[in-house]
């Protein structure tokens, strides 16, 4: 199939999608004995961190049906949109409460980019929950603290005594703006990535990595090491636009053959699936991660755009560096909540593709509209 005919179908199943979310009275599906993944060999997991019983009691949302199959249609459709996106995809809902995961190239690892602020702010407020830190106790950021790409705290920091603010403040930056000065902040603070990898492994989530921080990690995408002068202005572009396009190429082939930062979708909606329920952090910890989710300003038009009225939804967006004509690491995970109460966590990681944002976007919106109509017609 030539690139322009498997966009048509990819278009053409968008629409399908769309017309049978309106067609919320259809008939109960058959369901299905397997989710969308292909079989798989198990990913062997290299953590080495002592693991230790999950001692939270869980948030009063409880679903009992534990043992219901995943849905047949649900199945088929996230199956083909993964089938017809023109690029590599990850597409993966989890049902919380249930035992079922539908997912087309779940177990696959694909670039978080900002999705893993996330677990940043999970591995803050874990140790709150502690009593190792408090989000009232106040840092000052300084111009050797700033980071590149979106920061939009720096306009805040003063040339000499810096910005000085509190945990709770950056949390809040990092998450709903995906600021990256206020997430390696609150990084600094909580232990740094041996401490968000630590957290994972104790919370028994495999499959998803954390990299070095902001800094590195995307100066190594870029095949560059680096400098704190790249902070400033446009410093960063200006050096990677200098690299031979060959080292700019290898750089970022390699960072996606294996993305210190990799998520397999699969894993990422069981880790949402147990922030809801509280199995993440305390019941407290819990409810204040995730109403700062609701408030994120990034990407409307992702996931968020084909969530019904009257359904609400909360999240994190990840977007990745650019080489033309590839775009990388454009992600949106998130929890669907029906006006029934049940929830759906949700992940669409596009790895790498060259086509639009507004397909990338009909992607995204095409996978809410069919968790919706799955819902509609249970």
């Amino acid at each position: 199939m030539s690139s322009n005919e498997s966009r048509g179908a990819f278009a053409r199943l968008v629409l399908l999608v769309a017309a049978l979310s309106a067609c919320v009275s259809a008939p109960q599906p058959p369901r299905a004995q397997a989710a969308a993944t292909p079989p798989q060999q198990p990913r062997p997991t290299t953590n080495t961190w002592p693991i230790r019983p999950v001692a939270n009691p869980p948030l009063p949302y409880r679903d009992v049906n534990q043992n219901e199959a995943p849905p047949a249609a649900l199945v088929s459709v996230i199956r083909n949109l993964g089938q017809s996106f023109h690029g590599k995809v990850g597409i993966a809902v989890r049902r919380v409460g249930a035992d079922w995961t539908v997912a087309w190239n779940g177990n696959a690892l694909f670039p978080q980019q900002s999705v893993s602020k996330l677990w940043v702010s999970m591995t803050f407020l874990d140790a709150v929950d502690r009593g190792k830190l408090r989000l009232t106790d106040t840092t000052t950021i300084t111009r050797n603290d700033l980071t590149l790409f979106h920061q939009p705290s720096a306009a805040l920091v003063a040339k000499d005594g810096g910005w000085t603010t509190s945990y709770s403040d950056l949390m809040r930056r990092a998450m709903t703006q995906s600021d990256n000065t206020c997430n390696d902040a609150l990084l600094r603070a909580a232990g740094g990535p041996d401490a968000v990898r630590g957290f994972l492994a104790r919370r028994m989530i495999k499959d998803i990595r954390f990299g070095p921080g902001e800094r590195l990690l995307q100066s190594a995408t870029a095949g560059l090491d680096w400098r704190q002068d790249y902070s400033v202005g446009r410093n960063f572009y200006a050096a990677r636009a200098r690299l031979p396009m060959s080292a700019r190429v290898k750089a970022l082939d390699n960072y996606l053959a294996n993305p210190p930062d990799g998520a397999a979708p699969s894993s990422v909606v069981a880790a949402l699936a147990k922030l809801k329920q509280g199995d993440m952090l305390s019941p407290a910890s819990s409810r204040l991660l995730l109403s700062i989710m609701e408030e994120a300003k990034t990407g409307p038009k992702r996931i968020k755009g084909g969530v019904p009225a009257g359904w609400s939804y909360l999240h994190k967006t990840g977007t990745g560096q650019d080489l033309a004509p590839r775009s990388t690491g454009y992600n949106d995970i998130g929890i669907m909540t029906a006006p029934d109460g049940t929830s759906y966590a949700v992940a669409v990681m596009i790895g790498s593709t060259t086509v639009s944002i507004p397909e990338r976007w009909a992607l995204m919106q095409a996978v809410a509209k069919a968790v919706a109509a799955n819902h509609e017609t249970r």
